[in-house]
Formats: structure tokens, C-alpha cells, sequence
């Protein structure tokens, strides 16, 4: 067993089960998968550039269609605290917190300021001691990544990695940072999260999305696999939507890998349970506190 893998792999899963794998056995070539749109609004369509007729004006004024409630929305300041588990061990491998620092404006755009932190407990940190810390700047509305930092401390290493998300090539990052070319809609891990909490997953049972880890690119699906099952969790017992997630790299899935995800089913659409069931171990992130 490679614990060094297991460890990043906790870690791995509560940033949606993307990157960060050393295991090399987790990859086997798979058939692509045909592609399902994403369920964030888009864009507004522009104006066609074919000619119609006019319509007769009608004497009665056209009924304004209400913007649909969002089924989700992100509350600054959230934090959110996890423990990280492997199965028959008897105590907590890494504790974990993700929070919703600010909303603000990056490249004069809208955007929210997401971070997530990660500690190795003791006695594991004799094993792999890590202490790091990832912030993601996402667009506001999609989630879309615009800018990914890594800040790894791990064995008394440190690693300061800060990305701009460029999917044009005649795109230049700002000065002193570096630039990923990446696929236009790419998620970086944390974006990913809170994308998929804000799925309206009764209009939808599946979506996609690019998602870079800092390292490399791979493609996630998730989908619905039900809609209300009893979940337990340290901090407290949740009806919760059951969302399956597949991870292909190269269009090659991850088949000997299985993760799922568990999203309270209220208006908070908390993340309380991460899961991988895999060829060496059987891994959980639980949700402990949600402030």
C-alpha cells in the first residue's frame, strides 16, 4: 500500500476526486462517453443574422417569463470541516476545511475567493506530514476557474504554484503569474465543488466539466444516482442526493476507482459525505461542522 497515495487521495476526493493520483494502477484505457451539457445557464444567444418578417403588433402586452430561483447560492464566510478516513483505521488521517472567503472582482470580472486547507493528524504526520493550502478564484455565476494557487508544505517542502486560466493562446497572464492553457469552461477542483452544488439536479440527472487540478486536465462527469437517501455524519444525520463521479484522463476512465458524493437535499446543499472505494483501501471525508 502506498500511503503517500492514500493520504494526497483523501485529499483528492474532497477536491472532487480529480489529480493528485499516484497510484498507477487506477488508469485503464476506457470508450469516450457521448457529451452531456451542463446545466448552468449560458449566455444569451446572439441575434441571428437571418432576415424574418415583422409580426402584426398585438394589442396584448407579452407575459414577462420570472428568472428561475437559483437552487443553490453561496454564502460568504461559509467554512466547512472535515475528517478524512480510511476504512479499519481507528482514528482521523487529515482533517480538512474548505471556506468561502470573499466575492470580488479578479480581472474585472465577479468572482469568488474559495480556499481549502489540509492537515495530516497525528500519529500519520510521522508517516506524510502535510500542511497545505489551495485558493481558487471562480467566476461567480458558472464557477469557472479564472485563477488556481497551490501553497503545499509537505515534509518540509514547499511548493507556491499560482495559475491564471488562459483557454486562448493570444491570452498573456499578469506579471508574476504563471499561465495554464486550459479547455474553455474548466473548473479547478474547488470550483467544482460548488458547481455541482448549484446543479438543479431535478431538471438534470448528469453533467460534465473540465477540471484542472494544477497539474494536469482531466474530464468529470457526475451523475444523480438518487435523489433522497439517509445519510449519518459527525455533524448530524441529512436526507442527501447521491451523486456518482467519473474521472477520465485522456479519455481513459479511472474504472478501478469508484467516488461518490453526498449533498444534503435543502436549500444548503452541504457536502457531507466524499467517498472512493478503491483496489487498496476504501477512503471518507465526513462532514463535522458547517459554519
Amino acid at each position: 500500500m502506498k500511503k503517500r497515495a492514500i493520504l494526497v487521495l483523501l485529499i483528492a476526493i474532497l477536491l472532487c476526486a480529480v489529480g493528485w493520483f499516484t497510484y498507477s494502477k487506477l488508469t485503464h484505457r476506457g470508450a469516450e462517453a457521448p457529451p452531456v451539457a451542463s446545466n448552468w445557464p449560458s449566455a444569451p444567444a446572439e441575434p441571428s443574422a437571418t432576415t424574418h418578417s415583422p409580426k402584426p403588433p398585438s394589442s396584448v402586452a407579452p407575459r414577462e417569463t420570472p428568472a428561475a430561483e437559483p437552487v443553490f447560492v453561496l454564502r460568504q464566510g461559509e467554512t466547512l470541516h472535515f475528517d478524512a478516513n480510511i476504512a479499519k483505521l481507528n482514528s482521523t488521517v487529515a482533517r480538512l476545511e474548505i471556506v468561502a472567503a470573499e466575492r470580488r472582482t479578479l480581472g474585472n470580472k465577479p468572482s469568488w475567493h474559495l480556499q481549502a486547507f489540509a492537515h495530516t493528524e497525528n500519529p500519520y504526520r510521522m508517516v506524510f506530514e502535510l500542511d497545505d493550502q489551495f485558493d481558487s478564484y471562480s467566476d461567480a455565476a458558472s464557477m469557472v476557474s479564472r485563477q488556481y494557487e497551490m501553497h503545499l508544505s509537505e515534509r518540509g517542502q514547499k511548493v507556491d504554484s499560482v495559475q491564471r486560466m488562459l483557454p486562448s493562446a493570444q491570452d498573456a497572464p499578469p506579471p508574476g503569474v504563471s499561465a495554464a492553457r486550459v479547455l474553455p469552461g474548466t473548473r479547478d477542483p474547488l470550483g467544482m465543488l460548488n458547481y455541482l452544488r448549484g446543479v438543479d439536479w431535478s431538471a438534470t440527472n448528469e453533467v460534465r466539466s473540465p477540471v484542472y487540478d494544477g497539474r494536469k486536465l482531466y474530464d468529470v462527469r457526475a451523475r444523480l444516482l438518487a435523489k433522497s437517501v439517509p445519510v449519518t455524519v459527525p455533524a448530524g444525520a441529512f436526507r442527501a442526493m447521491k451523486i456518482e463521479l467519473r474521472v477520465f484522463d485522456n479519455g481513459a476512465e479511472m474504472k478501478d476507482a469508484h467516488f461518490q458524493l453526498y449533498l444534503t437535499n435543502d436549500e444548503r446543499r452541504l457536502p457531507m459525505l466524499l467517498e472512493a472505494v478503491l483496489p487498496f483501501a476504501t477512503a471518507r471525508v465526513e462532514l463535522t461542522k458547517a459554519e
